[in-house]
């Protein structure tokens, strides 16, 4: 699978753009800066900006040529973030550490969904939220990106169970208009969910 995305990442062009995700951006900005850890974090302009905020970054993604174009970000805004190549199954974050953890657009079969979620949660100091936005089932009717595979999609109760254990603050499936790079074009069905560890 990392062959697939560092084939999509090795194009000049920043596939999801250079600017931050907006619910993402929306999010932080409500936050007094600390540590944050990204996963699934790809070409990295969700890190760049949390760094750019005076965020502690640390980010992890299976695709290397994906870390290369995130350090060419960060070094273009002056910023500096830590980015490791890992596959997920195999990454073990350090315990209640983290002010945050993001999870955008993370994609994942079930049973490593589950097992990424367990170590995000367990990854938060108390008080330290999740921040999440994914593609909802019924974004197979659309053409603006995401998995075409109805499995690797969210449901609101897969959601809800998956973060049981958190303080729900955002939880919502909307429809957005997508504007993020050439593969997050045009109308879209997503969830949008903030966890906060008690």
């Amino acid at each position: 699978m990392s062959e697939f995305w560092d084939t999509r990442y090795s194009s000049r062009e920043y596939i999801y753009g250079k600017t931050p995700n907006i619910f993402l951006e929306g999010e932080l900005n409500k936050i007094k800066p600390g540590k944050i850890l990204f996963l699934g974090e790809g070409e990295g302009r969700n890190a760049v900006y949390a760094a750019s905020l005076g965020w502690e970054v640390d980010a992890v993604d299976y695709s290397a040529a994906g870390k290369d174009k995130a350090e060419k970000l960060a070094a273009e805004k002056k910023v500096k973030i830590n980015y490791r190549v890992e596959n997920l199954a195999d990454f073990n974050p350090r315990q209640n550490y983290y002010d945050a953890v993001v999870l955008i657009y993370l994609h994942l079969d079930e049973v490593l969904r589950e097992n990424v979620t367990l170590k995000s949660i367990s990854a938060l100091k108390r008080e330290g939220k999740i921040i999440l936005e994914a593609f909802e089932k019924d974004q197979l009717k659309y053409s603006s990106g995401g998995p075409a595979n109805e499995e690797l999609l969210y449901s609101l109760s897969e959601i809800a169970e998956d973060f049981i254990d958190l303080e729900f603050e955002k939880f919502s499936k909307e429809i957005i208009q997508l504007n993020e790079g050439s593969k997050h074009k045009g109308k879209a069905a997503v969830i949008r969910f903030v966890g906060v560890k008690n």
